[in-house]
């Protein structure tokens, strides 16, 4: 099963100049209590995706009202310094199009 095609928005956004937030809103109820159950997305998963530390990773949230999975790190460069290459932070989510699973 891939990401992309269960997920009705993948992004990423700063969260102040010093971190950076990925959102996954999923289509359907079912499939994010699924995705949620099957703890997909976890630190271990996450770090190796972004090529980061886990202790980099400050949280990995469910929120059911929203059919969604948050996942906030620490920016690897804050927005804004010398060789920082993306100031929104809305170009980080790319690593997430690929990313396929099993239910």
């Amino acid at each position: 099963m891939k990401l992309i095609d269960i997920a009705q928005v993948i992004r990423s956004k700063n969260s102040g100049p010093y971190e950076l937030t990925f959102d996954i809103i999923f289509k359907e109820y079912e499939t994010f209590e699924k995705v949620s159950k099957a703890n997909i997305f976890n630190k271990t998963m996450f770090a190796k995706l972004y090529n980061i530390s886990e202790a980099d990773i400050m949280g990995i949230i469910s929120f059911k009202p929203a059919k969604a999975i948050k996942i906030t790190i620490v920016r690897p460069i804050s927005s804004g310094a010398l060789g920082e290459t993306d100031v929104y932070g809305a170009q980080q989510h790319f690593p997430l199009l690929g990313i396929e699973f099993d239910l």
